[in-house]
């Protein structure tokens, strides 16, 4: 049930709600932190200062948001129009394929300036083709979004192990990992930019990237609540008879949704590959397009909650392996569990508290 149904104003929905349920997840880590012996207030200070106290920790954060932004985004497209995407993974995975062709045979013909918006082009449009399955399924077969998806996610990855086994991985070698892109198909760091203006940087994986997203927040933005066809989509996620009783026609809904996910999931391959690590790896996306459905949650689908955050998300993945390295005792799987417990709360138990404010608010009101 939304909090809509409990008549909260909507700098509550948007703002005060979200803020209460992080704290409250804050503190249920804090007692599970204390539970396992170890200080909260230690394992906070070792989590901000390792995700944002140094230039390195906030670039390594900033990677990591940039990556969930694009998930975020793509499950909030398909959401606004109904459709539940967990098939990030997998439409993620794909676009890696589409952009490693791209980078490793395209390369020696192509300067750097025009190949790397071909990567870009080329990954969007590999996202776009391994959701229009999926998508072609529910609109003209009845069959369910998140099934297909799911099963697409294994396809993609069967795939990837497939190709860089047998095709892609160097005579020799025996990492399973593709040819390294050549320096024309690297999108370049921030640091790299940086130099160019004589500005000295620590090197960090933060590269351009970052501003592919806040493309893609801006657009997504825009055409959710600007356009005619965002507003198309919406309608249909929202009421699909009285949408098509009014002329809308579902199922082109549908096809434009998850095009557009499946987009916003493959740009994933942009910042991680391209971006990051110069080849095609076998689980590059380690389950970032898991994460974008918390994002999304989180973020209430809209592209300034997602931003938001996929920030959190940053400081919790970096701010975490600094926690696993500088507190003795204090295990990787501890800090999965603390993770966890601020999605679970923050995200997927958001409406949990509605009630409670909206009976406050009522008796401020009667008051």
């Amino acid at each position: 049930m939304s909090s809509a149904s409990y008549s909260l104003p909507r700098w509550v929905e948007i703002g005060l709600l979200p803020v209460w349920n992080l704290l409250v997840a804050l503190a249920v880590s804090a007692a599970v932190v204390l539970a396992i012996g170890h200080s909260p207030v230690q394992a906070f200070q070792v989590l901000v200062k390792g995700a944002l106290g140094t230039p390195s920790g906030l670039g390594y954060t900033l990677y990591y948001a940039t990556t969930f932004v694009f998930t975020g985004l793509a499950v909030a497209v398909a959401f606004h129009a109904g459709l539940f995407n967990i098939g990030g993974e997998g439409q993620g995975t794909f676009a890696g394929l589409g952009l490693t062709l791209a980078a490793l045979y395209l390369a020696p013909q192509w300067p750097a300036w025009l190949l790397l918006p071909l990567m870009v082009v080329v990954a969007a449009l590999f996202g776009m083709a391994w959701a229009a399955v999926p998508a072609d399924l529910q609109a003209w077969r009845g069959s369910h979004i998140v099934i297909t998806t799911i099963m697409f996610n294994f396809l993609a990855a069967s795939l990837n192990a497939y190709l860089l086994v047998n095709v892609l991985r160097p005579a020799g070698s025996m990492a399973v990992e593709s040819t390294p892109f050549p320096e024309a198909g690297r999108m370049p760091g921030l640091h790299d930019v940086a130099a160019w203006f004589g500005i000295e940087m620590l090197p960090s994986p933060l590269n351009l990237s970052s501003l592919l997203a806040v493309a893609a927040c801006v657009f997504v933005g825009w055409f959710l609540w600007r356009s005619r066809l965002g507003y198309a989509l919406r309608a249909v996620g929202s009421a699909p008879r009285a949408a098509e009783y009014a002329g809308i026609h579902p199922k082109r809904q549908i096809l434009v949704a998850m095009a557009i996910s499946g987009a916003m999931a493959g740009m994933v391959a942009v910042n991680e590959l391209s971006g990051v690590q110069g080849k095609l790896a076998l689980d590059f996306m380690a389950g970032a397009g898991f994460a974008g459905i918390a994002v999304s949650l989180m973020g209430r689908n809209h592209p300034v909650g997602i931003v938001l955050a996929s920030l959190l998300f940053g400081v919790l993945y970096q701010g975490g392996v600094e926690v696993s390295f500088e507190l003795p005792g204090f295990s990787r799987e501890m800090v999965v569990t603390v993770q966890g417990l601020i999605v679970l709360f923050a995200g997927a138990m958001a409406m949990v508290s509605a009630p409670l404010f909206a009976k406050l608010f009522k008796g401020a009101r009667r008051g």
